[in-house]
């Protein structure tokens, strides 16, 4: 059987990477009939469209971040388990991006194409971790296609945040996180680093918190910050440890614990100017995206002799994947930004 050149059915649209025969899209952009959907992030699903496939898991996330009508037909797919739509075989594997994310594997005309979605490849106790999949085109994100960015070991940034508890005990700490995945993993990483004291959290993290502990995820005892207050206005808060999304610590909110160490769990704090554009005093290089050498660790494990790009530092990744001997080039694809990174 000839394969069919999937450059003949996977089109790039301004509303995403649309399966031609199969008449669905990825991760689209605005409401649509048909949407298969890697995780849950924002920048990759959205409310309104007719008919969802994603992971049980996605699914529920999606379902408390935009609540019960999310979707009028959502359908779950588990990890490995095939759905035929039309003339394409589609089924997911894990992406070790945040709970429930996946990669998508499609099959079509003898020729399967792997996008990834967002993914990681270092250990994260709060979910599946990613799984190659041989292809014969692999599509990748690039957030990190640079090779300046080198994540760390993640429980040496958490050794970091620890060894600043012990020795700011008067201070609380209030750590930057993004709300899906990030905050979570932080919680289970202090954990297993021992640290087993109450850790609060802002009242944004809460549903998803409570979601990760239902899917068995262990966070220990985690308290909702409360909107109460001393006459003073402030928190006693000293020598704790609150998690917060990134935009609250640079809100009022943040006010509320005195002279609080602000520190921020993110790939880009690896850029010392934009710890210092948000005021982070102890930035953690923990990402949820593969790094560059990550991303090319990823590439030979595939196999795939084509790499097709969706958003990042494409160039780079292009030149050297070529130099690589990959046939390298970069869809451009609109709407994803740094949610989770």
């Amino acid at each position: 059987m000839i394969k069919k050149n999937p450059q003949e059915w996977l089109k790039v649209t301004k509303n995403g990477l649309f399966v031609v025969p199969g008449n669905f899209f990825i991760d689209p952009n605005i409401a649509s009939d048909m949407a298969v959907v890697t995780h849950a992030h924002a920048d990759h699903a959205r409310s309104g469209h007719k008919k969802v496939i994603g992971t049980p898991e996605t699914l529920e996330i999606m379902k408390v971040r935009f609540g019960e009508a999310f979707s009028q037909s959502p359908y779950g797919l588990e990890y490995g388990r095939k759905l035929t739509v039309n003339d394409v075989t589609i089924w997911l594997a894990p992406a070790g991006h945040v709970l429930g994310s996946s990669q998508i594997a499609i099959e079509h005309g003898g020729a399967r194409v792997v996008v990834s979605g967002d993914y990681k490849r270092q250990r994260d106790p709060t979910c599946s971790p990613f799984e190659a999949v041989n292809c014969d085109v692999f599509i990748t994100e690039a957030t990190f296609g640079l090779p300046v960015f080198k994540h760390p070991k993640a429980q040496l940034e958490i050794k970091k945040l620890l060894n600043s508890v012990d020795l700011f005990t008067d201070r609380c700490h209030v750590v930057g996180a993004y709300a899906l995945g990030k905050a979570q993993r932080i919680i289970s990483l202090l954990r297993e680093s021992g640290y087993h004291q109450a850790i609060f959290i802002h009242g944004a993290l809460k549903k998803l918190c409570d979601l990760y502990v239902e899917k068995g995820v262990d966070l220990g005892e985690i308290i909702t910050v409360p909107d109460s207050r001393k006459k003073t206005g402030k928190l006693d808060l000293e020598g704790q440890i609150v998690i917060a999304p990134p935009s609250a610590i640079a809100d009022r909110w943040v006010r509320k614990f005195g002279d609080p160490v602000i520190v921020m769990a993110s790939g880009w704090m690896r850029i010392k100017q934009r710890a210092r554009q948000r005021n982070v005093d102890l930035p953690l290089v923990i990402s949820d995206h593969a790094d560059w050498d990550e991303l090319f660790q990823t590439f030979h494990e595939v196999g795939a002799p084509e790499i097709w790009i969706t958003h990042g530092r494409e160039e780079a990744i292009i030149h050297q994947a070529n130099l690589e001997g990959f046939k390298a080039k970069a869809l451009s694809l609109i709407g994803y930004d740094e949610e989770g990174a």
